[in-house]
């Protein structure tokens, strides 16, 4: 695959967008429905990575953000997204992301700015599907272009997103 059809685009949109959809409103199901049954899931943002694995690991991830406080109320958003058709048929991405917290009154909080590094595959029943979501900070890797930068800087885990099982 060197080019992605229109209907293929649309497809990796619709994906994105339903991931952020469900996670955002508590879908466990609809979330799982995103990602293939061997995917891994992780987030780089703290000092241990979190990692989710298959769909019973997706399942571990909402059941993780709907009991973290202040979760409830935070709206991701994927923006400017790059695709990478493969050879094997799958898709690379890269993605702008924020997440705000709507929780009371405005004016609402920006709780994060990073990116997306995804692997998508097409599905026998044609839809797309993540195989790889990974969740990075805007650090490291991607400023390696200005001086000085380049290195990711672990931090600290609050502790409400702690993971507890």
């Amino acid at each position: 695959m060197t080019r992605l059809t229109i209907e293929d685009r649309l497809g990796l949109q619709d994906l994105i967008a339903n991931y952020s959809w469900a996670l955002d409103t508590g879908d466990a199901e609809g979330l799982v429905d995103c990602f293939t049954e061997d995917c891994v899931m992780s987030e780089e943002v703290f000092d241990e990575p979190d990692i989710w694995e298959g769909h019973e690991g997706i399942r571990g991830l909402m059941r993780h953000y709907a009991n973290a406080p202040g979760f409830p109320g935070r709206q991701h958003h994927v923006t400017q997204t790059q695709y990478k058709p493969q050879p094997d048929c799958t898709v690379l991405m890269k993605s702008f992301a924020f997440v705000t917290e709507c929780e009371g009154e405005p004016p609402y909080v920006l709780r994060f700015t990073g990116w997306y590094d995804d692997h998508a595959a097409k599905g026998a029943d044609g839809e797309w599907r993540f195989r790889r979501r990974t969740v990075r900070l805007w650090d490291g890797e991607v400023l390696k272009n200005f001086p000085g930068r380049g290195q990711w800087v672990a931090r600290k885990r609050p502790d409400s997103l702690i993971i507890r099982k």
